[in-house]
């Protein structure tokens, strides 16, 4: 499993998140703006689960069961709207693969 250092940048993240997604395969991403919501929802990320609906503790338990129930390539991402080249705007929590042993 990922490291408790991995795992506490997502307690932190989930803090500041406006919501989180998953694509329900390997990709979980924590947003951080408004914007980031939008362009999920726009993408047609289901699960997209709000800020307003669940607390940041409620955010990181739904974070670790998708993170568990997902495959080695998973990852986890914090995502903000940045100016200039969007992929600024990502910032890894758990590195894709970064536990991939334990996977198997």
């Amino acid at each position: 499993m990922a490291d408790a250092t991995s795992w506490a940048k997502v307690e932190v993240a989930v803090e500041m998140a406006k919501g989180i997604a998953f694509d329900e395969c390997h990709k979980i991403y924590v947003l951080l703006d408004d914007a980031q919501m939008e362009q999920m929802k726009g993408y047609g990320y289901d699960p997209l689960l709000s800020a307003d609906d669940l607390t940041p503790k409620e955010m990181l338990a739904t974070l670790r069961k998708w993170y568990h129930d997902s495959c080695g390539l998973r990852f986890i991402s914090a995502v903000r709207t940045v100016a200039g080249d969007p992929n600024d705007g990502f910032i890894t929590l758990i590195g894709q693969g970064e536990d991939y042993d334990d996977v198997n």
